[in-house]
């Protein structure tokens, strides 16, 4: 290895001590044969992905709470969601649609919402006579509407029941990860005895989401999620 002089008040003078540091650096990767631009920059890990089957749920404001199990009612947290912040609630409701079939047991998440709001699966929707439109969720304007009864009365929503796009939670690094943005589509590879590729996710991308990929219990079924061997993001092109 050869001999390093060490810089003299003379030979810094006119340089602060970042560049000499830098240059000093650069002499000693090059003594060692590594070239500075392939030492200085490290590959990005592969954030880990996780995909999440979605069962029907709803979403609650503080207002139906208190209407729906009486007075001075909160939510009662019972398991936290991968979502940092967000959990499934001991409470559930009973949901009655048009044919006047019902959902006994439809589990509220938390915490409560501006606008209530049902996500429900294609399969349920047919068992319940709603024709569900496809929306992202908080989209509710001109969606149907259904009854939630609970132990201490009941309501009726006039909009607010949908099937969830399915989408992929990220945050904003995940997204220069994969070269995605908010608002953009990509696509999940499922691989396994019934392996499938499911197109046209929404990325929802903010500053403090995990990866994660939610998709319903038809989708999940279908792929078969629980015995998959892999999955993968795809950006679309």
């Amino acid at each position: 290895m050869p001999m390093l002089a060490t810089p003299t008040t003379e030979m810094t003078s006119g340089l602060d001590h970042a560049a000499v540091a830098k240059i000093v650096r650069e002499i000693i990767l090059a003594s060692r044969g590594t070239p500075p631009s392939q030492a200085a920059v490290a590959p990005k890990a592969e954030p880990k992905l996780v995909v999440s089957i979605s069962a029907r749920h709803c979403h609650l404001t503080d207002e139906h709470v208190i209407k729906l199990f009486g007075p001075g009612a909160t939510l009662t947290p019972m398991k936290p969601l991968y979502q940092d912040g967000f959990y499934a609630a001991e409470q559930t409701v009973m949901l009655v649609g048009p044919k006047r079939t019902m959902l006994p047991t439809v589990r509220v998440l938390g915490p409560t919402r501006r606008a209530s709001q049902v996500e429900l699966a294609f399969t349920d929707g047919i068992s319940l006579g709603i024709d569900l439109p496809v929306r992202p969720s908080g989209r509710i304007a001109g969606t149907p509407g259904c009854v939630l009864v609970g132990p201490a009365g009941a309501i009726e929503l006039a909009e607010g029941v949908i099937r969830a796009e399915r989408h992929v939670h990220m945050s904003f690094a995940d997204a220069d990860f994969f070269g995605v943005k908010d608002g953009d589509r990509m696509s999940l590879a499922i691989k396994g005895g019934c392996g499938t590729v499911f197109r046209d996710l929404l990325v929802r991308a903010d500053a403090t989401s995990k990866l994660e990929v939610h998709i319903d219990t038809d989708e999940g079924n279908a792929a078969d999620l629980d015995h998959a061997t892999g999955v993968e993001l795809i950006r679309q092109t």
